[in-house]
């Protein structure tokens, strides 16, 4: 028997579905735009090559964190800057993300949803790692 209630699931749904989509968003990355193309996109807005290599490992790897539920609050802190980096880039393509070259409104979307994972933390079903959970304290 566990002791879930209705939030513990709800942070469980937002966790699993925001997870997926960070793994999409990296596969879409490394498997349509391709690594050197992603890298081009990164230099053609000013960044290094580095930003774009970190951006598919938070994505791919923080993707996965979040669905297995592994320091759910410190990976969704750590993907907030990513996602402000979106915002970012986006910024100046318009509001609605269907706009041509993507507009903000669904970086912005994005980064609040890890704002709230962040304060609600894993949720149901999450993975408890107890070296973990000792060293981060609530933030495992």
């Amino acid at each position: 028997m566990n002791n879930y209630n209705q939030s513990d699931y709800a942070a469980f749904a937002l966790r699993v579905s925001s997870g997926s989509l960070f793994i999409a968003h990296g596969l879409l990355k490394v498997m349509v735009f391709t690594i050197p193309g992603t890298v081009g996109y990164f230099e053609s807005l000013g960044l290094p090559p580095i930003i774009a290599y970190l951006t598919i490992i938070a994505e791919l790897g923080g993707g996965l964190a979040l669905i297995l539920g592994v320091a759910t609050r410190l990976v969704s802190l750590a993907l907030i800057p990513v996602l402000l980096g979106a915002l970012w880039a986006h910024a100046g393509n318009g509001w609605a993300f269907s706009s041509a070259g993507g507009g903000w409104e669904y970086p912005a979307l994005w980064a609040v949803l890890q704002a709230s994972v962040v304060l609600l933390g894993g949720g149901a079903y999450a993975l408890r790692i107890p070296v973990l959970e000792k060293t981060l304290g609530r933030f495992a």
